[in-house]
């Protein structure tokens, strides 16, 4: 009954989410105006807002102006309720499993704005970070969390500046980078290397399908595949250890 209570919780911050992913690149308050409708802009009651079943009882549709409702708002909210139920199954109901949670879900938002306009707000990306470093149970755990972000970021930074000097031109961004610090904050240095390999192998499949398309076409969003491969390494985090620890010893 406990993991179902923290299904629902996933699944509220998830509708919030979808308020974070529709207005930040807006740059519109997340607070204001109280959720309406996008096509008739008629301001929604409190049973249209219950994530999930709003959209199922609705079947997908307004309400008021029967437009249909994007199939963007209850995928999000489910994989929000199934970040935090995960992360609570993995780690235990305490408060790193909700940080952890919190990071994935902000990383999640991040990867949709990131794939649908090719942009990163930096307000979501420090957030992300911030709370990827604060996801400890004891100050031994925070201060390990903030010297592997500064590792993290420390170390992208100093490859974007080989890796410009060498092309000639940005060869990576400053959201990049604040990713892979986030990520380093949530797994430590080996699993978050991993993680970032794991994150450009799911990636190669998109790349080479992009291969002979436009320039446009071509601007391939990496955090998505940044964010399953950190999630992915999460979960199989004992795996992937002793995979390191038969290769390397």
């Amino acid at each position: 009954m406990e993991l179902l209570y923290v299904f629902v919780l996933g699944a509220a911050i998830g509708s919030f989410l979808n308020v974070v992913i529709l207005r930040t690149p807006r740059d519109e308050s997340v607070s204001f105006p109280a959720s309406h409708c996008m096509s008739c802009n008629t301001p929604l009651r409190a049973w249209h807002n219950i994530p999930i079943l709003s959209w199922l009882f609705l079947r997908g549709k307004c309400s008021f102006c029967g437009e249909k409702i994007s199939m963007q708002y209850p995928l999000i909210e489910v994989i929000s309720g199934l970040i935090f139920l995960f992360s609570a199954m993995k780690l235990g109901l305490n408060v790193q499993a909700f940080g952890v949670a919190l990071s994935f879900d902000l990383l999640l938002a991040l990867s949709v704005i990131d794939y649908r306009y090719k942009m990163v707000p930096d307000s979501i990306n420090l957030s992300a970070l911030t709370v990827a470093i604060l996801s400890a149970t004891s100050f031994g755990q925070l201060g390990y969390n903030f010297t592997n972000a500064l590792l993290f970021a420390g170390g992208f930074t100093l490859l974007r500046f080989y890796l410009s000097y060498v092309i000639k031109k940005e060869a990576m961004g400053e959201a990049d980078i604040m990713i892979a610090a986030t990520m380093g904050a949530l797994l430590g240095v080996q699993l978050g290397l991993v993680a970032i390999f794991v994150g450009a192998l799911l990636a190669l499949p998109a790349l080479l399908l992009t291969q002979g398309e436009s320039e446009d076409s071509k601007q391939l969003p990496f955090i998505p595949f940044l964010a399953m491969g950190c999630w992915i390494v999460l979960m199989f985090d004992t795996h992937v250890n002793a995979y390191l620890v038969g290769l390397y010893g």
